[in-house]
């Protein structure tokens, strides 16, 4: 004991020595402001202020007016927010709310002329949080995840390609989320409405499979959506697409050598190719199926065919 009778807080056990009950589940939101560091100093407050309040106006207007008067462990972040809410309304939240987000920051933004409009990162996860019902509550694993998804490349990228009149909202979902909400179909949005990417944060060891969902895209997003949706109609048209090549014995071969040589017949004798001209970029593990121009390159087609 301290000297004026205080007792010193008491030490938490080791991880892995023994085994003890996981602490409740939640669903995890967090929303943050796109540049609020570069507004100016003035603004801060506001925004500050607005946030919260365009988070719970959207939420009654979806008809979760329930999650934000029962919410968990809430707390400001300066230029965002965050709480926790019972893991059984993320298909909910997923949609209608992001939607009605866009549009509650559509109308707010409209109505606040002369000023920068608030356009919002929101990223959403589920996982085992203590709930103690005090300002120390909700911290954890899939807390620090929650945020590194807000701060991810490719959900900041989104909003930074995107056209600031049109989209204000730009999500991010946990692997696990889009798992358990929409794969599973319990979710009223289609998987094909999310992109799936791969969530890293510059100077910091994260690295996850996670999935964007923009409720109304513009710019690179819309373009090759559309692009998408031109060829599918092409093809519907044309006949039956072409099954993916899978290997020697599959489907027609197109061979192609810019930098070396190709022999279809027989080789007699030696053949030497050497190349020191490399174009492209270098990728290194797994790249999303499906890459936009936000990513980085654009790359039209399958990336895969013809490597073994």
């Amino acid at each position: 004991m301290y000297e004026n009778g205080t007792q010193l807080p008491p030490a938490t056990a080791s991880p892995h020595s023994q085994s003890r009950r996981l602490p409740p589940y939640r669903g995890i939101v967090a929303v943050d402001a796109k540049d609020f560091t570069g507004r100016p100093a003035i603004e801060h407050e506001v925004v500050s202020r607005a946030v919260p309040d365009l988070v719970r106006t959207s939420l009654e207007r979806a008809g979760l007016a329930e999650l934000w008067s029962e919410r968990r462990f809430p707390a400001s972040t300066g230029d965002g927010y965050v709480l926790g809410f019972d893991p059984q309304l993320m298909p909910l939240v997923i949609h209608p709310w992001l939607g009605t987000l866009q549009d509650v920051l559509t109308e707010f933004n409209i109505h606040s002329l002369g000023v920068v409009p608030i356009r919002l990162r929101v990223s959403l996860h589920i996982g085992p949080l203590p709930d103690t019902e005090d300002e120390f509550g909700g911290n954890g694993t899939a807390r620090n995840d929650t945020h590194r998804l807000l701060d991810s490349r490719p959900v900041k990228a989104v909003l930074a390609s995107s056209n600031e009149n049109i989209t204000h909202v730009a999500a991010i979902l946990s692997d696990r989320c889009y798992e358990d909400a929409v794969a599973s179909g319990y979710t009223g949005r289609h998987p094909d409405h999310f992109l799936e990417v791969p969530a890293t944060v510059e100077g910091k060891p994260f690295a996850q499979r996670a999935w964007i969902y923009v409720p109304l895209p513009s710019g690179p997003l819309r373009e090759d959506r559309a692009h998408e949706e031109a060829a599918d109609g092409a093809s519907a048209q044309s006949g039956p697409a072409e099954k993916p090549y899978q290997g020697p014995e599959a489907g027609r071969v197109t061979n192609k050598a810019p930098h070396g040589n190709i022999n279809t017949g027989t080789l007699h004798g030696g053949q030497s190719v050497s190349n020191h001209r490399v174009a492209g970029d270098q990728v290194g593990g797994n790249k999303a199926g499906r890459v936009r121009g936000f990513q980085g390159d654009q790359v039209n087609g399958n990336k895969n065919q013809g490597h073994s």
